[in-house]
């Protein structure tokens, strides 16, 4: 006798969310909007419809949810830039799609400025998520530094830190005044200091 099968209505073999994926979905709204010292525990868990009791199951404390927060933005984040500069072949093109990423990003009516420079700003010193937001910086500086170096630039390190505080500065600059077209400037910018250091 062949085994019975069942229909499940359109739509529902999608996989539900589990409790950690939620948490960090209303964390990422919540946080990244609104800072991480303004947005209470029981907020979150109420964006995510999950139970108190999950929350700290799953991350132990706030600290230790704002930390997964920042690190699955850092994954995703880094991803986006490395995946733009994979896109082009030219060395030069490849450090300018750095800044197309980040340009895009101005031109989200989400867009509230760095979360990582925003969660350093109001962590303790010393703190996990002080060196959460540090490390997502230090891998920018990475990318940057060995792009620059498959690039050709003499001082590959020194052309890295130039870039990134032009990167720095454009996000700051676009949350400061809301206007995205701070790119096109940043961009300039960041062309004339390749050009001048590859002609070194």
């Amino acid at each position: 006798m062949a085994a019975k099968t069942t229909t499940q209505p359109e739509g529902s073999a999608a996989v539900k969310r589990s409790p950690r994926e939620r948490l960090l979905d209303a964390a990422n709204e919540l946080f990244y909007a609104e800072g991480v010292q303004s947005v209470g525990i029981d907020r979150v868990i109420e964006k995510a419809g999950v139970a108190k009791a999950s929350l700290y199951s799953t991350f132990g404390s706030k600290e230790e949810l704002v930390c997964a927060y920042l690190e699955e933005r850092h994954e995703r984040t880094l991803g986006r830039l490395r995946a733009a500069a994979d896109k082009v072949e030219d060395p030069i093109e490849k450090l300018l799609a750095v800044f197309d990423a980040q340009a895009q990003l101005f031109q989200r009516t989400d867009f509230r400025g760095c979360a990582f420079t925003a969660a350093a700003a109001e962590a303790q010193a010393g703190s996990r998520i002080e060196t959460a937001a540090r490390s997502f910086r230090a891998d920018v500086h990475t990318l940057f530094k060995d792009l620059a170096q498959s690039a050709g630039a003499p001082d590959p390190e020194q052309l890295a830190s130039q870039l990134q505080l032009i990167y720095d500065g454009s996000g700051a600059a676009a949350k400061a005044s809301g206007n995205d077209s701070i790119a096109v400037p940043a961009r300039a910018a960041a062309r004339a200091l390749i050009t001048s250091a590859l002609a070194t």
